[in-house]
């Protein structure tokens, strides 16, 4: 996703402030996550303005929450990985902001998020929004 140079430029980014953060875009923000991916801020610098979303700074690392998505993980980076397949930043999750809508008192609830996923086949946006298996459980029935 993206161009190569705008990838550099975020993990130069990245790698300067020691952080990043993932913000989970939900289904009604699907226009201004796509955006983020079809434009580069190397020839659109105000391209986070353009979006019409605002952010915060994070209150652990130095990176910005999206205020307007439900869910943001924040994050120290820890390493750069890149291969004959692609490239990665891998991380440490610090801290994690979520919004009260998507809360069920004191736990999230990822089905409230009404997050997006990016199919790169199909071009496709979809909603992941129910909960179908448990985790490291599931499969312990095929243990023989």
């Amino acid at each position: 996703m993206g161009n190569h140079a705008e990838t550099h430029k975020t993990v130069k980014n990245i790698k300067a402030r020691g952080a990043f953060t993932v913000s989970i875009a939900d289904a009604a923000h699907i226009v201004e996550a796509d955006y983020f991916g079809v434009v580069s801020s190397n020839n659109t610098p105000n391209k986070f303005e353009n979006s019409g979303l605002t952010a915060s700074k994070s209150e652990v690392v130095d990176a910005p929450v999206i205020n307007e998505f439900p869910l943001c993980l924040e994050c120290e980076f820890i390493e750069y990985q890149s291969n004959e397949y692609g490239c990665g930043v891998i991380g440490k999750v610090v801290k994690v902001t979520a919004d009260e809508s998507v809360m069920e008192g004191d736990k999230l609830n990822m089905a409230l998020v009404d997050a997006i996923a990016f199919d790169p086949y199909t071009h496709g946006y979809y909603k992941v929004t129910e909960r179908v298996g448990e985790a490291f459980k599931d499969g312990l029935k095929l243990k023989k």
